[in-house]
């Protein structure tokens, strides 16, 4: 991963896209290693049972996913300061979803070199299901 430094970044652009193609089987395994084993993120009848389309992703899944989508852009000398997200839809595996983003503002601050990002969750049909903001400090060339 090539490394983001602070000088190349402008306000308004865009961060790469991750793409995440989540699966019924990653959510089982998301739900051992988090200890989250609500039915509705891996039994299709007792989701449909309780109004769900489908199994859904685990919120803590699509805030990891914005996670990577903003440590990614930090690159291994940046840093991720703050993440926040909030849950508006469901996301269903089996379909894409894309880590997206923008960058807000850039500053300076006690010596660091600040980002703030609007990102969001997107899903195959380009709806926003997790908007939120994270702010990362980047090193200089």
């Amino acid at each position: 991963m090539e490394q983001t430094y602070f000088e190349d970044v402008e306000e308004g652009s865009s961060l790469p896209t991750v793409r995440k193609d989540p699966t019924s089987q990653q959510l089982v395994k998301y739900a051992g290693a988090s200890g989250d084993f609500y039915q509705i993120h891996y039994d299709v009848g007792f989701a449909k049972n309780n109004g769900l389309p489908d199994i859904i992703l685990h919120g803590a899944l699509k805030n990891a996913f914005l996670g990577q989508l903003m440590t990614d852009y930090a690159g291994h000398e940046g840093t991720l300061k703050k993440l926040s997200v909030q849950y508006r839809a469901m996301d269903i595996p089996g379909t894409p979803v894309f880590a997206k983003g923008t960058v807000k503002k850039k500053y300076v601050k006690d010596g660091e070199n600040f980002v703030e990002c609007e990102i969001w969750l997107e899903n195959h049909e380009g709806k926003s299901t997790t908007p939120g903001y994270g702010i990362v400090t980047l090193p200089n060339k």
